[in-house]
């Protein structure tokens, strides 16, 4: 087998924890929410979730929304800090490389799945093979730099791979990592736990009444101890972040995460509650079709990222909330580059002479994606109002999100530009791969990187020293800023609402929180 890079798919500011003084009512809206569900006698973490999940299988879900969910009935073998996504012990206790393309893992010993069957080296074995060849997996390409894992013995996996990959680790924090029971597939890899999760989480699965809310309880045999830190578990599915935001200032939820930043002002009105923030990987950016018309052009590219002034974005679109994008990753990640960093200027003097040596010295017009909620529509405001000051305008053409992604990163390759965002994955290796290798579905233009991109991102998955790594990956996002193959344009930071009651929580780098150490005083 050959394996190509392509084909793969700073410590954190401390966090913002504020209690707010003055208050709103909740108003009558909230009648229209669901009650809990799960029985009387222990303590319930009821939470408002912002979508309802595609699959509560690892393996087949799509959404990146799905993680929230799927955290509380699954453990993953790495886990990850915080506030950095450094890997550290999950269900594999330890891991080591004892070559470059040989990984070993030594499994937690006594743990069981909710089924009571037993967690061991055969189990990670079934899930690995899954996630790698079912025809369900939609999470081939995570894994696919392995070509071979072997139960060696009840407590230890040796994981053999094409070619190195030490991106591993933290690929097996996210979907690949999460294992499901064998024995509640029936032991068959083409088998789906879509709708009954049974894996080894801090939570059994309870129940999913789609689009309203989704239950667990506690699962008395956890292995770690204290966790989870209550009994029951219930998410609300609330889409609007407005609605959200009632719901937790009247005490129908505990927490509400991901609201709004323009949200924030409203809490700062609102009582007894907290303010949990800080930076995540999600990135709003411009993707580019290079592949089209004046967008071939570097220079046109180029001169469409320097008319855009991130602070006065970040001010507009965010409420002040959260930070310019110069790059794929935020200030708080332990990849980002202060070289690179300063590629990304505004400058609208200079774009304009871009444009003009491009040959467009009388403007430009474009054919612009976006979507058409408020808040979208808001961006796409500003970013027209930003470049009409170099002479570039457009006419953003909105449909729902599966719907403009599809016509523009499909088969159809419609429009120039799609304002929309990137959500991260735990290692950035694999971030960069999705975005810039020339197959990558990310890449609506198919458009090969410059010379030099994908040597640069199999040099840093080729050591797991974290200097060599930065600097590699250094290499890779300076070659894709200068050849301007996407606009990143701010950093989306964490707003969550929690109430008074909750205690250990904490947003994290990955923007996707956890619940498990969670306790109601």
């Amino acid at each position: 087998m050959t394996w190509k890079l392509g084909e793969l798919p700073k410590a954190l500011p401390p966090l913002r924890r504020r209690q707010v003084l003055t208050g709103m009512a909740g108003g009558a809206a909230l009648a229209i929410l669901p009650r809990s569900a799960l029985s009387q006698g222990g303590k319930v973490l009821k939470i408002r979730g912002n979508a309802n999940p595609s699959s509560l299988d690892p393996a087949t879900g799509g959404a990146g929304s799905d993680h929230v969910y799927l955290y509380n009935f699954y453990d993953t073998l790495v886990d990850w800090e915080a506030g950095t996504l450094t890997p550290k012990p999950g269900l594999a206790t330890a891991w080591k490389f004892e070559d470059p393309t040989t990984l070993v893992l030594t499994l937690q010993e006594g743990v069981s799945f909710h089924d009571g069957t037993p967690f061991n080296a055969a189990a990670v074995k079934f899930n690995l093979d899954r996630n790698r060849m079912a025809g369900i997996s939609n999470i081939k390409q995570d894994v696919a730099s392995i070509s071979e894992v072997e139960a060696t013995d009840d407590l230890t996996v040796t994981i053999r791979l094409a070619a190195p990959d030490t991106a591993l680790p933290l690929i097996l924090s996210d979907r690949a990592g999460m294992m499901v029971s064998p024995e509640a597939l029936g032991n068959d890899p083409e088998a789906n736990m879509d709708r009954g999760p049974v894996g080894t989480g801090p939570w059994q699965f309870g129940t999913w009444t789609d689009g309203e809310k989704i239950t667990g309880t506690r699962f008395a045999d956890h292995w770690r101890n204290g966790i989870p830190g209550v009994d029951g578990i219930e998410i609300l599915v609330i889409p609007e972040t407005a609605t959200g935001l009632r719901a937790v200032q009247s005490g129908q939820v505990n927490i509400a995460y991901q609201l709004s930043e323009n949200q924030q002002p409203l809490i700062d009105r609102m009582p007894n509650l907290e303010l949990v923030s800080g930076p995540t990987l999600y990135i709003y950016q411009l993707y580019v079709n290079s592949s089209r018309g004046p967008l071939q052009d570097p220079r046109v590219r180029k001169a469409l990222s320097m008319a855009i002034d991130r602070e006065a974005y970040v001010n507009a679109t965010q409420a002040g909330i959260g930070e310019p994008a110069y790059m794929n990753l935020p200030k708080a990640h332990w990849a980002w580059s202060e070289e690179v960093a300063k590629l990304t200027v505004y400058d609208p003097e200079q774009a304009r002479s871009l444009l003009e040596e491009a040959g467009f010295a009388d403007g430009l017009d474009l054919d612009l994606r976006g979507y058409p909620d408020q808040a979208s529509v808001q961006r796409q405001e500003v970013i027209l109002a930003q470049w009409a000051k170099i002479g570039v305008t457009g006419r953003f053409q909105n449909a729902p999100i599966a719907e403009a992604s599809g016509r523009f990163f499909g088969e159809e390759k419609l429009g120039d530009l799609l304002l929309s965002a990137w959500t991260g994955r735990p290692d950035p290796s694999l971030t960069y791969a999705l975005m810039y290798s020339e197959d990558s579905y990310y890449n609506p233009g198919r458009v090969a990187p410059p010379e030099g991109y994908m040597e640069a991102l199999q040099a840093s998955r080729e050591t797991d020293d974290q200097a060599e790594r930065v600097a590699a990956l250094a290499t890779a996002q300076k070659l894709a800023m200068e050849a301007q193959l996407c606009i990143p344009l701010s950093v989306r930071y964490e707003v969550d609402a929690i109430d008074s009651s909750v205690r250990n929580f904490n947003a994290n780098l990955l923007g996707k929180p956890k619940f498990r150490d969670v306790t109601l005083g």
